[in-house]
Order: C-alpha cells, then sequence, then structure tokens
C-alpha cells in the first residue's frame, strides 16, 4: 500500500482543495492518506469527517513584515518541524503533498530533510510566503494560473504544472433541485448567493444589510455568514445561514448568480459549476492582495463584475445594489460571465494532480 501525507491548513480553502484531491487518490485503490496539520483550528475536524487520519503540530505564522510575534511564532515553527518530523519518520509515507497555509512549511522542510520527495500547489494568482518556501524543495509545483509561473525563478520552470484549483467533484455535477430542496424554495425562484468565505466577511455581511430591500427585489437571498458577526434574522425572500458545508455544492448549482470574496476556493468552487460572479475582494493593509489579483484575473477573462479595490469601482452599497440590479435585468450578460466562468473551472485540477503524483511516485 502507498502512504501519502498531506499537510496545508488554517482555513477551509486550503483544507477542502486538499481534501479532493485526497479523495482522488484513495479512490485509484491501494492507497493510505494521513494528513498534519495545525493542532489549533478547524483543520483536525475538517479532515477527520472525511475520514483520514490527522497528526497535529504547532504551528506559527509566517509573516513578511517585522512583528514582536515572529519570534514566539519562530519557535512554533521549530517545534512544528521537529514534530512533523517525527510522524513522517514514524508513518514512513513515499511523499508528502503540500495545500499550503503557513501549517505547511514544517512538514515540507521535515519531508525534505528525510529525502522525501514533496508537491506543493499554489492556489493563487501570486505565491505566498509559504509556497515561496516550500517550492524551494519541491519535486513538483502545480499552479492555478499561467500568470503564476512568472512569479518563480527560471530554474524552477521545469518542475511547474498548470493545473488549475482542486475542487470536489460535485460541484460539477451538483442537482439544483438537491439545493432547492435543502433552501426550501420553489422551482423558478431566482438565487442570490452570497459567500464571504468559510468563516464569514464582515464587509459583505454590512454591504447585504444594506442593500437587502434592493437585493430582494430581484432574488431570494440565501447568504451564507459565518458563524460570528451576524444578528439579522431570517425574512421574506432572505434565508441567512452560517455555513453550509455539505449542501454547498447543490446549494451553488441552484444559484442565478454569485455576490462574494475572491478566495481561491470560491472562485473555483464557481467556476467549476460555471457561475457569473459579482466580486469584492478582500484588500487593505491585513492581506498581501491576493484576493484582488484573482479578481482580476476573473475579471479579464469576462468572468465576474469586481467592486472594492483598485483598480476597481469601490464597493459601496449603492454599487453593488446597482450591480445586481443591472445584472439581474440582464440575461445575456449573465450568459456570457457564466460561460467565461465554466471555461476557467473546465481545468480540472484534481485529475491533473492526483495523475502527475502518481506518475511521479511510480
Amino acid at each position: 500500500m502507498v502512504h501519502i501525507a498531506f499537510t496545508g491548513g488554517g482555513t477551509g480553502g486550503h483544507i477542502y482543495p486538499g481534501l479532493a484531491v485526497a479523495s482522488y487518490l484513495q479512490k485509484q485503490g491501494n492507497c493510505r492518506i494521513f494528513w498534519i496539520g495545525s493542532n489549533t483550528g478547524m483543520d483536525k475536524a475538517l479532515v477527520e469527517n472525511a475520514g483520514i487520519a490527522f497528526f497535529g503540530i504547532p504551528t506559527g505564522k509566517l509573516r513578511r513584515y517585522v512583528s514582536l510575534r515572529n519570534c514566539a511564532d519562530a519557535v512554533k515553527v521549530g517545534a512544528g518541524f521537529f514534530a512533523a518530523r517525527s510522524i513522517l519518520k514514524k508513518e514512513r509515507p513515499r511523499m508528502l503533498f503540500s495545500k499550503g497555509g503557513f501549517v505547511s512549511v514544517p512538514p515540507c522542510l521535515a519531508a525534505a530533510s528525510l529525502g522525501l520527495p514533496v508537491w506543493t500547489h499554489e492556489s493563487d494568482a501570486s505565491p505566498g510566503l509559504a509556497t515561496a518556501i516550500n517550492a524551494r524543495f519541491s519535486k513538483g509545483i502545480f499552479i492555478a494560473y499561467q500568470e503564476t509561473a512568472a512569479f518563480f525563478p527560471p530554474s524552477y520552470q521545469d518542475r511547474i504544472t498548470l493545473s488549475g484549483n482542486p475542487v470536489r467533484p460535485a460541484f460539477r455535477s451538483a442537482d439544483p433541485a438537491e439545493g432547492r430542496g435543502f433552501l426550501n424554495i420553489k422551482p423558478g425562484e431566482r438565487i442570490l448567493l452570497v459567500l464571504g468565505g468559510s468563516q464569514g466577511s464582515r464587509q459583505i455581511n454590512e454591504l447585504v444589510r444594506e442593500t437587502l430591500d434592493v437585493l430582494t427585489r430581484w432574488y431570494t437571498v440565501v447568504h451564507q455568514t459565518g458563524r460570528q458577526d451576524w444578528d439579522l434574522p431570517p425574512r421574506e425572500r432572505y434565508r441567512p445561514y452560517p455555513f453550509f458545508q455539505e449542501a454547498m455544492p447543490s446549494v451553488l448549482a441552484a444559484a442565478e448568480l454569485v455576490l462574494g470574496r475572491s478566495g481561491a476556493g470560491t472562485l473555483w468552487e464557481c467556476a467549476a459549476a460555471g457561475k457569473p460572479l459579482v466580486l469584492i475582494p478582500l484588500s487593505g493593509s491585513g492581506t498581501r492582495g491576493d484576493q484582488v489579483e484573482n479578481a482580476g484575473i476573473f475579471a479579464r477573462a469576462g468572468a465576474a463584475v469586481v467592486l472594492g479595490a483598485k483598480p476597481f469601482p469601490q464597493a459601496s452599497a449603492e454599487a453593488v445594489g446597482s450591480t445586481i440590479a443591472a445584472l439581474a435585468k440582464d440575461e445575456g450578460r449573465r450568459n456570457a460571465l457564466a460561460a467565461a466562468s465554466k471555461r476557467i473551472g473546465a481545468l480540472d485540477a484534481v485529475r491533473i494532480i492526483g495523475e502527475r503524483i502518481l506518475q511521479g511516485e511510480s
């Protein structure tokens, strides 16, 4: 039996794509997967719910800027390295696949120190610090966008494979009727799905609050709010949910239009489902700008309307309301956005990554 270690975590955007690849490998037979992730946060629950053995390690955040917290986190990264190395020596996998996030660095360093092949995937348009570190030790580097290759040195280019972003197969085949049944929404009723990522978005929640009267003129608004920072109760044509989890593929299939962030997971799940998008990327001093870059690629491809960060228009309540209303009235524009979205999502990262790993192993 082939043993393969996975790592990555911190958010659903790092975990769910990795689980999709793990599931593909398991279906090929004679393959055991285990996961090394953070010993705090959501990692353990999501991985174990998928039936995969989980090993937690200490983790410290990686920062590109000066902070006193870097000292404490450096100690955690060191502890994570030794914990991951001990796990890898005991479990003896053939290789390690990294889905990124700061938790992935200690296991990748530990695998490299043991001579194990490392494969890494970058979800965003530009590589994060974790991927920049992991790529140095990787046998193969998977990227979601062709533009990402330019961020790596020339000596890395022969190790790079354009794969897209992994999404669960259910997003390509989900039944809209099942989603309507879950939401208790009748056939023919138009649905706007609002997504703020796996943890919700205060900005998007507030914009929905301010524009709800406008949005509900056109749609039943189905809103994934996150588990915190929301107190607006359900009302006619408004359905708030903390988190959809397993129902997400069918809920997304039922939606006519999606309003959301531009994290890699959200974008590619919507693209796999062929959905038109209105994006409000996370921006500002608290982010490295990856969501703005991701949104820009989708906008240039004709798959999304983007608000909220330069060079795009401001994401005011007025702009959100008028944009949604204009798209609600223009079926041709929605169809064009959906077609462009589907073209992006046609790249099947789960199969590409899974086959490449198995070819490399053999």
